[in-house]
């Protein structure tokens, strides 16, 4: 169906998911695409910004603000569009397709025991993360719900080659309530990549973990709650590691393309060629098929 006899209503549905679906490190390239196809510069640019605010939330997009790294979320959305970093105590928007910050504004919070403890837990984090990561970025929240206080830890790590046509993303978000004696962590770590060199493929691994914390103090609960999730990425990337190796190139070459029958038969080469119809050019030097015989015959 042309874009043409659209809606309004049903082109916005139909660019919104569009964008919504560009893997990571591909938004504004998907956004370029779709402008040359719309050729509505007004309508591209709204849903634009409402894909690109769930496209961060989504991959965990990072900033820097005042030096520290700012990881976008779910959890730390203040609505219309605005998002809060705990460190510089700043609200803002954040305009993916020309990757700029705007109307940044000044942003109070509580300061309590848990506020602390997010500190201290940030600070255990990072240790972690500049030892396995090599451009990792992790951030610590704080949620209340229902009286009952939540921190989130996440961490993100990100290659995007696109001049070597692939790009990757590992993330991972951990919530654990602020209780005594005894916490239950939940986690899920996701990996996403997207090869487009020969074939287009996109890989998309997750696993999500339930674990128990003891409480002892702030500082033991940070480096515990660090080991913890040290733990849990090594196993889940040896895993991965695995699984990738038993993938090799022939196995990957009979999962994605048709296999040749076996016949174990002697091929009548000359009456095949008879069969094929084929129209002889010499002036050219070449062979040409009937496509719907070679189409018969692509691997």
């Amino acid at each position: 169906m042309s874009l043409s006899v659209l809606s309004r209503k049903e082109k916005e549905k139909v660019i919104r998911r569009l964008l919504i679906q560009a893997p990571p490190g591909e938004f504004v390239n998907a956004f370029d695409d779709l402008c040359l196809l719309i050729r509505d510069e007004k309508l591209m640019h709204h849903q634009g910004e409402c894909a690109g605010h769930q496209h961060c939330q989504k991959y965990s997009v990072p900033l820097c603000i005042d030096g520290n790294a700012v990881l976008l979320s779910h959890h730390n959305v203040l609505g219309d569009y605005r998002f809060f970093d705990y460190q510089s105590k700043l609200s803002f928007k954040f305009d993916l397709l020309q990757n700029q910050l705007k109307d940044i504004q000044s942003h109070g919070i509580l300061r309590n025991e848990t506020e602390y403890l997010r500190a201290v837990v940030l600070c255990a984090l990072k240790l972690y993360v500049n030892d396995h990561f090599p451009s990792g970025n992790c951030n610590v929240l704080r949620k209340t719900v229902k009286s009952k206080e939540f921190l989130i830890a996440c961490i993100e790590d990100h290659s995007y080659e696109t001049g070597d046509y692939w790009n990757g993303l590992w993330k991972s978000k951990w919530i654990f309530q602020v209780n005594p004696f005894l916490t239950q962590v939940t986690g899920r770590i996701f990996v996403q990549a997207h090869f487009f060199r020969y074939v287009n493929l996109h890989v998309e691994i997750s696993k999500d973990l339930k674990e128990s914390l003891e409480v002892v103090n702030q500082a033991q609960l940070a480096l515990n709650f660090a080991r913890l999730v040290e733990e849990q990425e090594n196993t889940f990337q040896a895993a991965v590691l695995e699984e990738l190796q038993e993938l090799s190139n022939e196995a990957l070459r009979r999962i994605l393309r048709r296999d040749l029958p076996v016949t174990r038969t002697l091929i009548d080469w000359q009456r095949i060629l008879s069969d094929l119809n084929l129209v002889m050019y010499p002036k050219l030097g070449y062979v040409i098929y009937s496509r719907s015989v070679l189409c018969n015959w692509i691997i």
